[in-house]
């Protein structure tokens, strides 16, 4: 689960904020960048924002796990996903086809959507997706971008499948996750 901890929170004071999409606004707010001041622009982040965080992520994240990390291989699960995953990606290319980013400018939204586009575990092409692809590529070619996709290269190279040995897996998709979930949080 992503998480922060603002040592210089609000009022000075620690502030913890769990999940990409609320981080990513508080940041924004925090900053005054990547998110617009004028309302009407402000709710068309929010709503590309809210589509990656209940759609993209989601969908795109089961078509990653049953197409690449499913113990067992599910056909329907590997072809409704996939299907999905084409479905998310027509979305986006129509929208980009008006438009240079998700919204006006580059935004939150664009900052979240980016990394589950990266075309390597889907079952669809990105270039079949002219519009979606123009973006990926403005996108990827960003220096922060690149400056991030530089952290964990040393582990493991953009598109090579992640490796886990059998701790991992279960840590990941067995007892071991499902134990975590029932933990308290504060």
């Amino acid at each position: 689960m992503p998480a922060i901890i603002d040592e210089k929170g609000p009022g000075g004071r620690p502030l913890s904020i769990f999940e990409s999409g609320a981080i990513l606004m508080y940041l924004a707010e925090k900053t005054g960048r990547l998110m617009p001041k004028q309302k009407r622009r402000r709710f068309e982040v929010a709503q590309w924002l809210m589509f990656q965080v209940g759609t993209v992520g989601p969908m795109l994240g089961q078509s990653n796990f049953f197409r690449k990390y499913a113990p067992v291989k599910v056909p329907y699960a590997i072809k409704r996903y996939t299907n999905e995953a084409a479905r998310l990606y027509n979305v986006l290319d129509n929208r980009l086809a008006r438009h240079e980013y998700l919204a006006d400018t580059y935004s939150i939204a664009d900052i979240a959507v980016w990394p589950w586009i990266i075309p390597y575990f889907q079952g669809v092409k990105l270039d079949d997706y002219k519009h979606l692809a123009r973006w990926f590529r403005t996108i990827e070619g960003r220096p922060a971008v690149q400056r991030g996709l530089q952290v964990l290269s040393d582990r493991q190279a953009p598109g090579e499948e992640i490796k886990m040995d059998a701790t991992a897996k279960e840590r990941l998709y067995g007892e071991t996750q499902k134990k975590a979930g029932r933990r308290r949080t504060a």
